[in-house]
């Protein structure tokens, strides 16, 4: 008859003629190992006696095969696989009391190359060589830039990493964004629940720069980013860990507002953020929109690169374009055809090759009244019109709305 131990001696040498353990005796097998050496004793589950003994348990799911017998005997010479890809709780020592870490292992959320792609179509403007000149540096100086939508704001930010060979992790804020989404939490992996570094944690750890884009979208869960926008450091209280900036780490947040909120609700969702936050970014650029001539050799680039070269079509978008936004800083219109709109319409001619479809499916999320007047005024450039006789025009159109209030602006 076999006895208990000799039946515990024969699964505890299964484990090590399978999976092999290393030389220094800490030989930890995951639950999903042991079941698997169970099943070749027709047990469906690992050994209670094993997995039910708290001496036994070194983690989450992770378990450290006992002394009994001469279960040392090793043939093959690979390592344990579990012990290659997870850490046993480690002890710290915080205030002088040891505390065990609770999670399995940590793990990265980030793999390979973080560094942006150069852009082929990019034209600086704007404050992009004072933002390349910071993130050249690398001196940890928090920057804000602000501006209305599709003005360049992320892209610059982007190309500048790019040029400077800078890691950039990108993080799109909303006003569900929390604690949990930037510095990390607890995963389901593998089996296991482990922790996972959020991208705050992997932009201080790899000395990268940290880009939150629309922030103004937060709400006041955006907080727990206070420690770390003064530079010294956070202390994830999850893990137990301080985590101190590697060199070169830095913060550059990207808004529509500056912090204040969208009165007109012109970008609704914006939220008005707390003061003290706001404090402790040195810097705030405004970005307007590119210049007529950056802004036309960009458009003229972009069709150049969709194989559609046309410097008249692209000189007519910018035209048409500036008209619109002076008169939108007039009061005239409520809407505005940013740049990222002009690069949808090029895009948009690559495909369709007809100028006109192009320009009106790329306004067609306009009111049907605003559509119209941006169309007609696209159409008189394009015919020829001279686009100062145009703005001077819809000037004298937006004095006679405001002798009117019950008049309706149309370019």
């Amino acid at each position: 008859m076999t006895k208990p131990n000799d039946k515990k001696q024969a699964f505890l040498d299964a484990c090590m003629e399978k999976f092999d353990a290393n030389s220094n005796g800490d030989h930890i097998l995951t639950i999903h190992q042991l079941k698997e050496v169970a099943s070749t004793f027709g047990m469906k589950y690992a050994p209670q006696w094993l997995v039910k003994n708290p001496a036994n348990k070194v983690g989450k799911a992770l378990f450290k095969l006992p002394a009994l017998g001469e279960i040392t005997k090793v043939h093959a010479s690979r390592l344990v696989q579990a012990a290659e890809q997870y850490e046993s709780p480690k002890t710290e020592k915080i205030d002088n009391t040891e505390t065990k870490t609770e999670a399995a292992y940590v793990v990265s959320s980030l793999t390979g190359d973080i560094v942006p792609e150069k852009d082929p179509n990019f034209v600086s403007f704007g404050d992009y060589s004072s933002v390349k000149s910071i993130i050249a540096s690398k001196k940890f100086y928090p920057i804000f830039i602000t501006g209305l939508s599709g003005n360049g704001k992320t892209l610059g930010v982007t190309q500048a990493c790019a040029e400077k060979k800078r890691e950039m992790i990108r993080v799109n804020i909303t006003i569900e964004t929390d604690e949990d989404d930037l510095l990390g939490g607890y995963r389901l992996r593998d089996g296991q629940t482990v922790w996972q570094n959020g991208p705050v944690i992997e932009a201080m750890e790899r000395g990268s720069v940290l880009l939150l884009d629309e922030i103004d979208l937060a709400s006041n869960k955006i907080m727990c980013l206070q420690p770390i926008l003064e530079g010294n450091g956070v202390f994830v209280k999850k893990i137990n860990k301080f985590i101190k900036p590697k060199l070169g780490f830095t913060v550059v947040a990207t808004a529509n507002t500056k912090g204040k909120g969208s009165e007109d609700g012109q970008f609704i969702g914006t939220n008005v953020l707390n003061e003290a936050f706001l404090e402790r970014f040195p810097i705030t650029f405004e970005q307007s929109y590119p210049s007529v001539r950056i802004e036309t050799k960009i458009i003229s680039g972009m069709l150049e690169t969709e194989n559609v070269p046309d410097s008249a079509f692209a000189e007519n978008l910018v035209n048409w374009a500036d008209i619109i936004r002076k008169t939108y800083n007039e009061g005239g219109v409520d809407e505005i055809i940013s740049t990222r709109r002009l690069v949808h319409i090029a895009k948009a001619y690559s495909i369709f090759k007809n100028k006109l479809k192009a320009v009106e499916v790329c306004t067609n999320r306009f009111d049907t009244d605003t559509k119209e007047s941006f169309m007609d005024l696209y159409t008189k450039i394009d015919s020829g019109v001279n686009p100062e006789d145009l703005l001077e025009k819809t000037n004298d159109n937006s004095d006679d709305i405001e002798d009117d209030e019950d008049s309706q602006s149309v370019i």
